[in-house]
């Protein structure tokens, strides 16, 4: 330290008084350091099927439900009536990494226990536009989870035939939760 920041020091800390008794003060603790994750070896888990693709016409809208699901959740996944839990946007972003966003966003969203979930893909004009070839990538993508219970074009309000609404499946802690709030109930 030279002179003239000594002296600078000094006149910033001119009007400040030193604490006489620290034994008596209570000193936050620092927050533990968040530890990272290892990433995603994208190349072992990622089950997601590359190459060959059928575009789906733009006039075609987004729809799928699985098996043994109700018509009624997803007539009230379609009218937005579930409360979102997270959104994943993949607006002009190469297909690779879409595809590896989705998937770690899929798993992130089972580990949390969400169950409905936004993905923005964008709108092209012509169906061989980038967004279109997203669109359809994310239509057979979102098949291939056991996780996705359903999925559909979103209201106007979260990007209507830009986006989708996405349905997961309970987890099995979840229904545990749920068993025990209703039995709690019943008493």
């Amino acid at each position: 330290m030279n002179l003239d920041d000594k002296h600078l020091f000094r006149d910033a800390m001119e009007d400040v008084t030193p604490l006489k008794d620290c034994a008596n003060i209570h000193w936050p603790k620092a927050p533990a350091p968040k530890v990272a994750r290892p990433p995603l070896n994208e190349e072992k888990e990622n089950f997601l099927i590359r190459g060959f693709l059928d575009i789906v016409p733009l006039s075609e809208p987004l729809e799928y439900k699985a098996e043994g699901i109700q018509q009624g959740v997803l007539d009230k996944l379609r009218l937005g009536k579930y409360r979102l839990d997270a959104s994943l946007n993949l607006l002009r972003q190469p297909v690779e990494s879409c595809r590896q966003q989705l998937f770690a966003f899929i798993m992130e969203a089972r580990k949390d226990n969400l169950r409905n979930l936004l993905i923005v893909h964008g709108k092209g004009r012509e169906d061989e536009s980038h967004a279109n070839i997203v669109r359809s990538y994310l239509a057979r993508w979102l098949q291939q989870f056991d996780e996705v219970q359903a999925f559909c074009m979103a209201q106007p309000q979260h990007g209507g035939s830009g986006a989708l609404y996405v349905g997961m499946r309970k987890t099995e802690q979840a229904r545990l939760d749920n068993r025990e709030r209703h039995a709690k109930r019943s008493r």
